[in-house]
């Protein structure tokens, strides 16, 4: 699958796509994108072929068709949030300051290193000319979308729609723990365990879920993140051999099968 890049003016780095009026749910997908502007391409110190491996690697493949399905099939349709540009531009749901557990393997907002632990940027460079074109406005804009649901709804649960890779990658922190098919990533404040209930029963068919391992928490914008309870939020991690060929291959007939549970979590979340 190769990358693709964009003209620089292009206006929009993610989409907000509506659901029904009554809908509290968000399916947030942030990492299924290869696109990297052309700008970005420039400061990137890797040749194309080493690129498009690390894009195999590193992008969370067809989790946004897996997300478009699964709206396709629910009943109540949920709004989704989904960015448009590749993690290697900006990675939304890393802290842009020194709070970021990643930044130990050089992938806080700004990524300087590659899943394998090789350069992805040059040493000293300035992630201040991505954050701020890309970075703050996505902030925003999914602060807002949450802000819009809780003024309808009363209620918002933020559903973080993930892939990983069937072996551990050498960026991974806790890579030897879990991998189940369906990893639940949760929250202390903002993951209510009728929430992690309900995924559960939702992706039962799998073979099992675990939580928090390989990857764990789940993203709440920080507008609403440790202050408001009516925001939860639950991230659902998908092994990645369920429903595709890896590293970055085609999906198979698992794909279905994984948006048909999302779905049944949506409209269990809709009551």
């Amino acid at each position: 699958m190769p990358s693709r890049t964009w003209p620089d003016d292009t206006p929009a780095s993610f989409q907000l796509l509506p659901g029904a009026a009554d809908a509290p749910v968000i399916l947030h997908v942030p990492h299924s994108s290869r696109v990297i502007p052309e700008s970005v391409r420039d400061g990137i110190a890797l040749d194309d072929r080493a690129l498009e491996l690390e894009l195999d690697h590193i992008t969370d493949s067809h989790t946004a068709e897996i997300a478009a399905a699964a709206v396709a099939a629910a009943t109540v349709t949920p709004w989704r949030f989904v960015n448009q540009l590749s993690r290697l531009v900006i990675d939304p749901e890393r802290f842009p300051d020194e709070r970021e557990e990643m930044l130990a393997v050089g992938m806080g907002a700004v990524y300087t290193h590659t899943t394998h632990r090789e350069r992805l940027r040059p040493p000293g460079a300035d992630p201040r000319p991505l954050i701020e074109p890309y970075f703050h406005p996505y902030a925003e804009a999914m602060n807002a979308a949450v802000g819009e649901r809780l003024a309808a709804t009363g209620r918002v649960v933020v559903i973080d729609v993930h892939s990983y890779p069937t072996e551990p990658l050498p960026y991974e922190l806790h890579g030897d723990g879990p991998r189940p098919p369906i990893c639940l990533g949760t929250d202390d404040f903002h993951t209510p365990p009728e929430l992690i209930a309900l995924a559960q029963t939702a992706f039962a068919g799998f073979g099992g879920t675990g939580i928090n391992s390989p990857f764990a928490g789940t993203y709440v914008p920080l507008k609403y993140y440790g202050k408001d309870p009516r925001v939860s939020a639950l991230m659902i991690e998908i092994r990645r051999d369920t429903y595709m060929s890896e590293p970055g291959g085609a999906a198979g007939s698992g794909l279905t099968a994984i948006a048909a549970a999302l779905a049944g979590l949506v409209d269990a979340l809709s009551v």
